[in-house]
Protein backbone atom coordinates (compact mmCIF):
# COMPACT_ATOMS: atom_id res chain seq x y z
CA UNK A 1 0.00 0.00 0.00
CA UNK A 2 1.17 3.49 -0.81
CA UNK A 3 0.76 6.33 1.66
CA UNK A 4 -2.27 8.69 1.44
CA UNK A 5 0.05 11.18 -0.20
CA UNK A 6 1.30 10.13 -3.63
CA UNK A 7 2.24 11.07 -7.16
CA UNK A 8 -0.08 9.90 -9.93
CA UNK A 9 0.99 9.42 -13.52
CA UNK A 10 -1.05 8.27 -16.52
CA UNK A 11 1.09 5.43 -17.80
CA UNK A 12 1.46 2.43 -20.06
CA UNK A 13 2.63 -0.78 -18.41
CA UNK A 14 4.93 -3.25 -20.12
CA UNK A 15 7.24 -6.14 -19.33
CA UNK A 16 10.96 -6.57 -19.95
CA UNK A 17 12.99 -9.52 -18.67
CA UNK A 18 9.97 -10.61 -16.67
CA UNK A 19 9.77 -7.30 -14.80
CA UNK A 20 7.16 -4.59 -15.12
CA UNK A 21 8.05 -1.10 -16.24
CA UNK A 22 5.98 1.99 -16.98
CA UNK A 23 6.07 4.71 -19.62
CA UNK A 24 4.59 8.11 -18.84
CA UNK A 25 4.82 11.78 -19.74
CA UNK A 26 6.22 14.28 -17.27
CA UNK A 27 5.85 18.08 -17.45
CA UNK A 28 9.29 19.63 -17.78
CA UNK A 29 8.75 21.88 -14.76
CA UNK A 30 8.48 18.81 -12.49
CA UNK A 31 11.73 17.15 -13.55
CA UNK A 32 13.95 19.03 -11.10
CA UNK A 33 11.52 18.35 -8.24
CA UNK A 34 11.06 14.66 -8.92
CA UNK A 35 14.41 13.43 -10.20
CA UNK A 36 17.50 13.78 -8.04
CA UNK A 37 21.17 12.99 -8.54
CA UNK A 38 23.19 10.72 -6.32
CA UNK A 39 25.48 12.47 -3.89
CA UNK A 40 28.46 13.15 -6.15
CA UNK A 41 30.75 13.21 -3.13
CA UNK A 42 30.27 9.46 -2.75
CA UNK A 43 32.78 7.07 -4.26
CA UNK A 44 31.75 5.86 -7.77
CA UNK A 45 31.03 2.33 -6.51
CA UNK A 46 28.43 3.76 -4.11
CA UNK A 47 26.59 5.76 -6.78
CA UNK A 48 24.07 4.60 -9.39
CA UNK A 49 25.21 7.02 -12.09
CA UNK A 50 28.21 8.95 -13.37
CA UNK A 51 29.17 12.37 -12.00
CA UNK A 52 27.39 15.04 -13.98
CA UNK A 53 29.57 17.03 -16.35
CA UNK A 54 28.53 20.60 -15.54
CA UNK A 55 30.25 22.02 -18.62
CA UNK A 56 27.75 20.20 -20.88
CA UNK A 57 24.67 21.75 -19.29
CA UNK A 58 24.77 25.32 -20.72
CA UNK A 59 25.22 24.02 -24.27
CA UNK A 60 22.27 21.64 -23.93
CA UNK A 61 20.16 24.40 -22.39
CA UNK A 62 21.02 26.74 -25.29
CA UNK A 63 19.97 24.01 -27.70
CA UNK A 64 16.51 23.97 -26.09
CA UNK A 65 16.00 27.73 -25.86
CA UNK A 66 17.40 28.42 -29.34
CA UNK A 67 15.24 25.73 -30.92
CA UNK A 68 12.14 25.94 -28.74
CA UNK A 69 9.91 25.13 -31.73
CA UNK A 70 11.89 22.10 -32.91
CA UNK A 71 14.11 20.64 -30.15
CA UNK A 72 14.00 16.87 -29.65
CA UNK A 73 14.87 14.84 -26.55
CA UNK A 74 14.65 11.09 -26.05
CA UNK A 75 13.05 9.58 -22.95
CA UNK A 76 14.56 9.78 -19.47
CA UNK A 77 14.97 6.47 -17.66
CA UNK A 78 14.47 6.47 -13.90
CA UNK A 79 14.21 3.99 -11.05
CA UNK A 80 11.63 4.40 -8.30
CA UNK A 81 12.93 3.60 -4.82
CA UNK A 82 9.65 3.28 -2.95
CA UNK A 83 6.14 1.85 -3.09
CA UNK A 84 4.28 1.87 -6.42
CA UNK A 85 0.98 0.52 -7.67
CA UNK A 86 -0.59 0.37 -11.11
CA UNK A 87 -4.32 0.50 -11.78
CA UNK A 88 -5.21 -0.55 -15.33
CA UNK A 89 -8.05 1.05 -17.24
CA UNK A 90 -10.69 -1.64 -17.63
CA UNK A 91 -10.46 -5.26 -16.63
CA UNK A 92 -10.14 -7.08 -19.93
CA UNK A 93 -6.93 -8.77 -21.02
CA UNK A 94 -6.32 -6.23 -23.78
CA UNK A 95 -5.81 -3.38 -21.33
CA UNK A 96 -4.27 -5.34 -18.49
CA UNK A 97 -0.66 -4.53 -19.41
CA UNK A 98 -1.34 -1.27 -21.18
CA UNK A 99 -3.11 1.95 -20.21
CA UNK A 100 -3.63 2.83 -16.59
CA UNK A 101 -2.56 4.95 -13.64
CA UNK A 102 0.79 4.64 -11.89
CA UNK A 103 0.67 5.69 -8.24
CA UNK A 104 3.98 6.39 -6.49
CA UNK A 105 4.40 6.99 -2.77
CA UNK A 106 5.14 10.64 -2.01
CA UNK A 107 8.21 9.59 -0.04
CA UNK A 108 9.68 7.49 -2.85
CA UNK A 109 12.96 8.53 -4.41
CA UNK A 110 13.37 8.84 -8.18
CA UNK A 111 16.87 8.07 -9.43
CA UNK A 112 17.83 8.99 -13.00
CA UNK A 113 19.53 6.03 -14.69
CA UNK A 114 19.85 7.71 -18.08
CA UNK A 115 19.25 11.37 -18.93
CA UNK A 116 20.76 13.28 -16.03
CA UNK A 117 22.31 15.86 -18.35
CA UNK A 118 19.01 16.35 -20.17
CA UNK A 119 17.25 16.83 -16.85
CA UNK A 120 19.77 19.44 -15.67
CA UNK A 121 19.69 21.28 -19.01
CA UNK A 122 15.88 21.38 -18.98
CA UNK A 123 15.94 22.88 -15.49
CA UNK A 124 18.36 25.59 -16.67
CA UNK A 125 16.36 26.28 -19.84
CA UNK A 126 13.11 26.70 -17.89
CA UNK A 127 14.83 29.29 -15.72
CA UNK A 128 15.29 31.34 -18.87
CA UNK A 129 12.07 30.34 -20.64
CA UNK A 130 9.43 29.48 -17.98
CA UNK A 131 6.80 28.78 -20.64
CA UNK A 132 8.69 25.60 -21.55
CA UNK A 133 7.64 24.11 -18.21
CA UNK A 134 4.26 23.06 -19.58
CA UNK A 135 5.85 20.88 -22.27
CA UNK A 136 6.49 17.21 -21.57
CA UNK A 137 9.16 14.55 -21.90
CA UNK A 138 8.72 10.78 -21.94
CA UNK A 139 9.89 8.96 -18.83
CA UNK A 140 10.46 5.22 -18.48
CA UNK A 141 10.02 4.10 -14.86
CA UNK A 142 11.53 0.94 -13.40
CA UNK A 143 10.98 -0.25 -9.84
CA UNK A 144 14.26 0.13 -7.95
CA UNK A 145 15.78 -3.13 -6.76
CA UNK A 146 18.85 -1.84 -5.03
CA UNK A 147 22.14 -0.16 -5.90
CA UNK A 148 23.57 -3.12 -7.79
CA UNK A 149 20.53 -3.29 -10.09
CA UNK A 150 20.65 0.50 -10.72
CA UNK A 151 24.35 0.33 -11.57
CA UNK A 152 23.71 -2.59 -13.92
CA UNK A 153 20.91 -0.65 -15.62
CA UNK A 154 23.27 2.28 -16.18
CA UNK A 155 25.88 -0.05 -17.67
CA UNK A 156 23.33 -1.78 -19.90
CA UNK A 157 21.76 1.45 -21.13
CA UNK A 158 25.15 2.84 -22.14
CA UNK A 159 26.81 -0.38 -23.27
CA UNK A 160 25.72 -0.20 -26.88
CA UNK A 161 25.35 3.57 -27.27
CA UNK A 162 27.22 4.62 -30.41
CA UNK A 163 27.41 8.22 -31.56
CA UNK A 164 26.82 8.81 -35.27
CA UNK A 165 29.89 9.64 -37.30
CA UNK A 166 30.75 13.35 -37.58
CA UNK A 167 29.99 13.21 -41.33
CA UNK A 168 26.53 11.76 -40.79
CA UNK A 169 25.83 14.35 -38.08
CA UNK A 170 26.75 17.10 -40.55
CA UNK A 171 24.60 15.53 -43.27
CA UNK A 172 21.50 15.43 -41.06
CA UNK A 173 22.04 18.81 -39.38
CA UNK A 174 19.77 21.43 -40.97
CA UNK A 175 20.38 24.11 -38.34
CA UNK A 176 24.14 24.40 -38.82
CA UNK A 177 25.01 27.04 -41.44
CA UNK A 178 28.48 25.60 -42.12
CA UNK A 179 26.93 22.15 -42.60
CA UNK A 180 24.54 23.60 -45.18
CA UNK A 181 27.42 25.22 -47.07
CA UNK A 182 29.45 21.99 -46.96
CA UNK A 183 26.55 19.94 -48.33
CA UNK A 184 25.94 22.53 -51.03
CA UNK A 185 29.60 22.42 -52.12
CA UNK A 186 29.49 18.64 -52.15
CA UNK A 187 26.64 18.79 -54.66
CA UNK A 188 27.66 21.75 -56.84
CA UNK A 189 31.43 22.29 -56.76
CA UNK A 190 33.41 20.55 -59.49
CA UNK A 191 36.17 19.98 -56.91
CA UNK A 192 33.98 18.01 -54.49
CA UNK A 193 31.04 16.75 -56.57
CA UNK A 194 30.76 12.93 -56.36
CA UNK A 195 33.91 12.79 -54.21
CA UNK A 196 32.41 13.47 -50.77
CA UNK A 197 31.77 10.64 -48.30
CA UNK A 198 28.69 11.82 -46.43
CA UNK A 199 28.14 8.92 -44.04
CA UNK A 200 31.56 7.93 -42.69
CA UNK A 201 34.38 10.04 -41.31
CA UNK A 202 37.14 7.65 -42.30
CA UNK A 203 37.74 6.27 -45.75
CA UNK A 204 38.88 2.78 -46.68
CA UNK A 205 41.51 2.17 -49.32
CA UNK A 206 38.81 0.96 -51.70
CA UNK A 207 36.56 3.98 -51.23
CA UNK A 208 35.89 5.99 -54.37
CA UNK A 209 35.51 9.13 -52.30
CA UNK A 210 38.39 11.53 -51.81
CA UNK A 211 37.08 13.70 -48.95
CA UNK A 212 34.75 13.30 -45.99
CA UNK A 213 31.88 15.67 -45.38
CA UNK A 214 33.06 16.27 -41.81
CA UNK A 215 36.52 17.33 -43.05
CA UNK A 216 35.00 19.84 -45.46
CA UNK A 217 32.68 21.08 -42.72
CA UNK A 218 35.60 21.74 -40.35
CA UNK A 219 37.47 23.54 -43.13
CA UNK A 220 34.49 25.84 -43.74
CA UNK A 221 34.13 26.55 -40.01
CA UNK A 222 37.79 27.52 -39.99
CA UNK A 223 37.48 29.71 -43.08
CA UNK A 224 34.29 31.68 -42.36
CA UNK A 225 33.11 33.60 -39.32
CA UNK A 226 29.66 33.15 -37.82
CA UNK A 227 28.60 36.47 -39.32
CA UNK A 228 29.70 35.40 -42.81
CA UNK A 229 27.80 32.13 -42.46
CA UNK A 230 24.55 34.02 -41.80
CA UNK A 231 24.25 34.76 -45.54
CA UNK A 232 24.13 31.37 -47.23
CA UNK A 233 24.49 32.70 -50.78
CA UNK A 234 27.52 34.85 -50.00
CA UNK A 235 29.16 32.14 -47.90
CA UNK A 236 28.62 29.48 -50.58
CA UNK A 237 29.97 31.73 -53.34
CA UNK A 238 33.04 32.62 -51.30
CA UNK A 239 33.80 28.98 -50.50
CA UNK A 240 33.17 27.83 -54.05
CA UNK A 241 35.53 30.46 -55.47
CA UNK A 242 38.26 29.58 -52.98
CA UNK A 243 38.09 25.78 -53.19
CA UNK A 244 37.85 25.67 -56.95
CA UNK A 245 41.09 27.65 -57.22
CA UNK A 246 42.62 25.27 -54.67
CA UNK A 247 41.44 22.33 -56.77
CA UNK A 248 43.14 23.73 -59.87
CA UNK A 249 46.49 23.79 -58.06
CA UNK A 250 46.50 20.17 -56.87
CA UNK A 251 47.01 17.85 -59.87
CA UNK A 252 46.03 14.65 -58.05
CA UNK A 253 42.55 16.00 -57.29
CA UNK A 254 42.15 16.64 -61.02
CA UNK A 255 43.43 13.16 -61.88
CA UNK A 256 40.79 11.57 -59.65
CA UNK A 257 38.02 13.57 -61.32
CA UNK A 258 39.33 12.52 -64.72
CA UNK A 259 39.70 8.88 -63.73
CA UNK A 260 43.49 8.86 -64.13
CA UNK A 261 44.04 8.00 -60.45
CA UNK A 262 41.84 6.37 -57.86
CA UNK A 263 40.84 8.16 -54.68
CA UNK A 264 42.45 5.37 -52.66
CA UNK A 265 45.80 5.85 -54.39
CA UNK A 266 45.75 9.58 -53.73
CA UNK A 267 44.86 9.22 -50.06
CA UNK A 268 47.50 6.54 -49.59
CA UNK A 269 50.33 8.47 -51.23
CA UNK A 270 49.46 12.12 -50.54
CA UNK A 271 48.23 14.14 -47.56
CA UNK A 272 46.31 16.91 -49.31
CA UNK A 273 42.85 15.31 -49.18
CA UNK A 274 43.02 14.52 -45.48
CA UNK A 275 41.12 16.47 -42.85
CA UNK A 276 44.12 18.22 -41.31
CA UNK A 277 45.17 19.73 -44.65
CA UNK A 278 41.64 20.83 -45.57
CA UNK A 279 41.38 22.42 -42.13
CA UNK A 280 44.71 24.18 -42.61
CA UNK A 281 43.74 25.37 -46.10
CA UNK A 282 40.53 26.79 -44.66
CA UNK A 283 42.62 28.76 -42.18
CA UNK A 284 44.82 30.01 -45.02
CA UNK A 285 41.69 31.15 -46.84
CA UNK A 286 40.51 33.07 -43.79
CA UNK A 287 43.87 34.84 -43.60
CA UNK A 288 43.85 35.71 -47.32
CA UNK A 289 40.39 37.26 -47.23
CA UNK A 290 41.13 39.09 -44.00
CA UNK A 291 44.35 40.68 -45.26
CA UNK A 292 43.19 41.43 -48.82
CA UNK A 293 40.35 43.93 -49.00
CA UNK A 294 37.65 43.28 -51.57
CA UNK A 295 38.08 40.29 -53.89
CA UNK A 296 41.64 38.92 -53.61
CA UNK A 297 43.43 37.53 -56.65
CA UNK A 298 43.17 33.90 -55.57
CA UNK A 299 44.91 32.57 -58.66
CA UNK A 300 47.94 34.71 -57.92
CA UNK A 301 48.00 34.10 -54.18
CA UNK A 302 47.50 30.35 -54.39
CA UNK A 303 49.48 29.46 -57.52
CA UNK A 304 52.45 28.13 -55.53
CA UNK A 305 50.33 25.38 -54.02
CA UNK A 306 51.21 23.42 -57.15
CA UNK A 307 54.88 23.51 -56.14
CA UNK A 308 54.34 21.92 -52.72
CA UNK A 309 55.40 18.30 -52.34
CA UNK A 310 52.32 16.80 -50.69
CA UNK A 311 53.57 13.21 -50.74
CA UNK A 312 53.65 11.18 -47.54
CA UNK A 313 57.25 10.30 -48.29
CA UNK A 314 58.20 13.96 -47.83
CA UNK A 315 59.02 13.27 -44.18
CA UNK A 316 61.36 16.26 -43.91
CA UNK A 317 58.42 18.64 -44.43
CA UNK A 318 55.39 16.92 -42.95
CA UNK A 319 56.66 14.81 -40.06
CA UNK A 320 55.72 16.62 -36.85
CA UNK A 321 53.35 18.89 -38.76
CA UNK A 322 50.67 16.88 -40.56
CA UNK A 323 52.06 13.49 -39.55
CA UNK A 324 53.39 11.89 -36.39
CA UNK A 325 55.33 8.69 -36.85
CA UNK A 326 54.21 8.54 -40.47
CA UNK A 327 50.50 8.62 -39.54
CA UNK A 328 48.14 11.51 -40.16
CA UNK A 329 47.62 13.65 -37.05
CA UNK A 330 45.04 16.22 -36.18
CA UNK A 331 45.26 18.30 -33.07
CA UNK A 332 45.25 22.09 -32.82
CA UNK A 333 49.04 22.36 -32.84
CA UNK A 334 49.41 20.07 -35.87
CA UNK A 335 46.79 22.09 -37.74
CA UNK A 336 48.70 25.29 -36.98
CA UNK A 337 52.04 23.78 -38.03
CA UNK A 338 50.52 22.47 -41.26
CA UNK A 339 48.96 25.87 -41.93
CA UNK A 340 52.32 27.52 -41.23
CA UNK A 341 54.06 25.34 -43.80
CA UNK A 342 51.45 26.13 -46.44
CA UNK A 343 51.63 29.87 -45.71
CA UNK A 344 55.42 29.86 -45.85
CA UNK A 345 55.27 28.02 -49.19
CA UNK A 346 52.88 30.67 -50.51
CA UNK A 347 55.00 33.54 -49.20
CA UNK A 348 52.37 34.60 -46.66
CA UNK A 349 53.40 35.98 -43.26
CA UNK A 350 52.65 34.13 -40.05
CA UNK A 351 50.56 35.70 -37.32
CA UNK A 352 52.32 36.31 -33.97
CA UNK A 353 50.56 33.27 -32.49
CA UNK A 354 51.58 31.10 -35.41
CA UNK A 355 55.15 32.35 -35.19
CA UNK A 356 55.39 31.32 -31.53
CA UNK A 357 54.35 27.75 -32.39
CA UNK A 358 56.62 27.70 -35.45
CA UNK A 359 59.63 28.88 -33.46
CA UNK A 360 59.06 26.23 -30.78
CA UNK A 361 58.70 23.54 -33.46
CA UNK A 362 61.86 24.65 -35.26
CA UNK A 363 63.85 24.78 -32.04
CA UNK A 364 62.72 21.28 -31.07
CA UNK A 365 63.93 19.87 -34.41
CA UNK A 366 67.40 21.33 -34.14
Amino acid sequence: MTSPFSYTFPAIRGVQAGREYYVSMCPLRLLAKLFVFDNEELMPELRAQRSINRSRIPELARYITSNSDSYTFSAITASIDGKVSFTPVGNDDTNHFRMGTLTVDMYAKFIVNDGQHRRAAIELAIGERPELGDETIAVVFFHDRGLERCQQMFADLNRHAVKPSPSLSVLYDHRNAAASVAKHLGLTSRVFRNLIEAERSSLSKRSRKLFTLSALHFAILEMLSERELEDFSVASKKCQDFWEVIGDQIPEWIYVREGRMTAGEVRQDFIHSHSIVLHALGRVGKFIYKTNAGQPDLQLLLRKLREIDWSRTNIATWEGRAMIGGRMAKNSQNITLTCNQIKLSLGLPLTPEEQVIESAFTSARQ
